[in-house]
């Protein structure tokens, strides 16, 4: 686990987590998986999931950027940057996310 998110307090010691192991190719032999799925690497988020996220940059329409797993971006519509906040993903797509603050930390 990198240390930057313990440092940043992405995770948290006691949660549970989901992580993906990809091999150094990033495929098999025949281009998919075991289950005969698309090599691909999936989003690292999923619709309705609930996520703690810093606000590290402003996107051209003024919306939070969050980076998570893989530099995979969630879009937090009414974010600042520097603030953390509790967002629940609303819409996934292949390259960002977009997500709904539900709580900002004090």
């Amino acid at each position: 686990m990198p240390r930057r998110e313990v440092d940043t307090g992405s995770v948290a010691p006691g949660e549970t987590y989901r992580v993906a192991l990809i091999d150094s190719n990033g495929e098999t032999a025949e281009g998919t998986d075991e289950d005969n799925v698309p090599s691909e690497p999936q989003p690292p988020v999923e619709a309705g999931e609930i996520r703690y996220v810093e606000i590290e940059d402003i996107g051209k329409q003024g919306d939070g950027i969050a980076r998570v797993e893989r530099g995979y971006v969630i879009i937090v519509p009414g974010a600042e940057v520097g603030e953390r906040v509790k967002v629940e993903v609303t819409e996934v797509k292949s390259n960002f996310a977009v997500g709904e603050i539900i709580e900002e930390e004090v």
